[in-house]
């Protein structure tokens, strides 16, 4: 009996070596490492994004808060890889409404950009304004890649006016709203239809996966 409790006592203590070395074996496992994420790709600040607007905005009825969603046109690409597919929803919001009147100007609207949703359901947080360059045509759509500015509304019929803001009351001056008082009249409302294409600008740089 006396043997037989030594045999039983070794073969517990050869079972829970095992079992220790199974553990450890187990641990140190290559399948069982941590894989590193896949790397991000930075899109630097002043990125311009092409949308198109999903919903309809106009100075009549708009509220500042209103949110409002827009569909990536064309694909975006840093460093050469794709990190916005087209189809993606950009979601903004109106922060700012000027009502026409019969005597003042045309409507305008302010606008600002705040999140990405890719296709595959991953969504991003962005900070991005409206951009616009120095020509307009005479359907209201802002042609030409060069001279993009930021901080741009929509004035009567959708156009899209850049320049700088005048900090004390909002207004946007430069030669962009001389071309567009042409295409508008007086009292009349910003209304963007759906469909309209535009452009946005990061404030921010924001960084992306490469979009599988």
């Amino acid at each position: 009996m006396f043997r037989d409790k030594i045999t039983l006592k070794g073969c517990a203590a050869f079972i829970l070596l095992a079992a220790l070395a199974l553990a450890n074996g187990v641990a140190a496992s290559p399948g069982q490492k941590r894989q590193k994420p896949p790397p991000k790709y930075a899109l630097p600040e002043e990125t311009v994004i092409r949308l198109r607007l999903n919903e309809k905005l106009s100075s009549k009825d708009a509220k500042a808060g209103d949110p409002f969603t827009s569909t990536v046109v064309t694909p975006v690409y840093a460093r050469g890889v794709e990190v916005i597919p087209a189809g993606s929803v950009v979601t903004g919001s109106v922060t700012h409404v000027e009502r026409a009147g019969r005597k003042s100007q045309a409507g305008s609207l302010n606008v600002t950009f705040t999140s990405l949703k890719l296709p595959n359901g991953v969504q991003h947080p962005i900070n991005a304004s409206l951009a616009a360059s120095d020509s307009a045509d005479n359907e209201g759509e802002v042609k030409g890649k060069s001279s993009k500015k930021r901080n741009a509304k929509f004035i009567g019929r959708g156009v899209v006016v850049g320049g700088i803001f005048n900090g004390a009351t909002g207004a946007v001056t430069g030669g962009a709203i001389g071309a567009a008082r042409g295409l508008i009249k007086k009292g009349e409302e910003a209304e963007v239809s759906p469909g309209t294409e535009f452009d946005i600008m990061l404030n921010r740089s924001v960084s992306l996966r490469a979009y599988p």
